[in-house]
């Protein structure tokens, strides 16, 4: 009689593992493919969001300074060279009318024949007569051996100027490299931005970015209600009045302003950043300011935070990336970012850097 024997149990590894393992992850990957949350982005909170956006327009606005300072670059780069354009163009009109003159008297002296003077003499009718006109003809030849030799001192100038257009032309595409670098930093911060903003619900959106939603009624504020504004702003608790009429007008200007739009690289009248805004306020009190924060800095007179004054214009973060224009009350007046229009606001809600007195 047979023995019984237990069947002979298969090990268990090698492929037939290995298959199983892959059916384990085909099925997870399937049923996280069909709730939709295998590849989806962490769910972020207000919070976290607002912190991500506050640091997207922070880099947008520093690549924007840059853009403001490349732009500003490249158009003096532009005049130079239009102008060294056309200062050639005039040289070359004065050159050729030289030129021009030297072939007439080329010309007259191919038609007379050109005969050696001891020659004319020896057949002149009249030596004497003769040896006045020679003496003539010589003094006409340094004329035109002057002649010869301003032109050819032109001819130096011109190249010159050519070389010099050269040189700008050079740095006008390196500017204008340095603008698209800068133009798309920008584009791309405020892009993910809006993509983080678009997640929420409008009320998260109104609570993130500041905006409740008045600024069309704040952008339709007339003159008049500017200057009561102003005078407001210089009468609360520890404030001071403006300087002098220019910071006056500068901060009137701003109040004025309030609700507009911001634009990146935009300097008015009807939108703005954050430098364009500080420049357009100045420049209607007649003063004439750099475009960027990195330059307004110094401006003026540095002042600390404890001696402001309405007009002073304040800064903000380690890389001065950010100004606004001082009110009174500790409050002033700035160009935020693309999800805030022209508003007022505290000083203290960013990192203050430094201020400075231009008026």
């Amino acid at each position: 009689m047979a023995a019984h024997r237990k069947p002979r149990q298969r090990s268990i590894g090698g492929p037939t593992v290995r298959t199983a393992a892959t059916l384990a992850l085909a099925g997870a990957a399937t049923a996280t493919g069909f709730d939709g949350t295998g590849h989806a982005d962490p769910q972020l909170t207000p919070a976290q969001v607002k912190a991500q956006v506050d640091k997207l327009y922070q880099q947008a606005e520093a690549a924007t300074e840059k853009y403001d300072g490349a732009k500003e670059q490249a158009d003096a780069a532009q005049r130079r060279l239009n102008a060294l354009h056309d200062e050639t163009a005039r040289r070359q009109a004065k050159l050729n009318s030289a030129r021009d003159a030297l072939g007439s008297f080329a010309s007259a002296q191919y038609r007379d024949g050109g005969f050696a003077p001891a020659w004319q003499l020896a057949l002149s009718n009249d030596p004497d007569r003769y040896l006045d006109d020679a003496a003539f003809a010589e003094r006409a030849g340094d004329r035109q051996a002057a002649a010869v030799s301003r032109v050819r001192e032109q001819l130096r100038e011109i190249e010159q100027l050519r070389g010099a257009a050269r040189v700008q032309l050079a740095s006008l595409r390196s500017r204008q490299a340095e603008l698209s670098r800068q133009k798309k930093t920008v584009t791309d911060k405020l892009a993910e931005a809006r993509r983080l903003l678009a997640r929420l619900t409008p009320q998260q959106r109104a609570q993130v970015t500041g905006d409740d939603g008045s600024a069309p009624g704040r952008a339709s504020r007339s003159a008049a209600d500017a200057r009561q504004a102003l005078a407001q702003a210089g009468s609360g608790p520890g404030s001071v009045a403006a300087p002098d009429s220019r910071a006056a007008a500068a901060v009137a200007y701003a109040y004025a302003k309030l609700g507009s739009p911001y634009v990146w690289g935009a300097a008015g009248p009807n939108s703005f950043d954050c430098s364009g805004l500080v420049q357009a306020a100045y420049r209607s009190a007649g003063i004439s300011l750099p475009r960027t924060t990195y330059a307004q800095i110094d401006a003026g007179r540095r002042v600390s935070r404890s001696e402001l004054q309405p007009g002073d214009l304040v800064f903000f973060y380690s890389g001065v990336s950010h100004v606004g224009i001082y009110v009174g009350g500790g409050q002033m007046i700035h160009a935020p970012n693309p999800s805030a229009p022209v508003r007022l606001a505290p000083v203290d809600e960013m990192p203050f850097a430094g201020a400075t007195r231009v008026a």
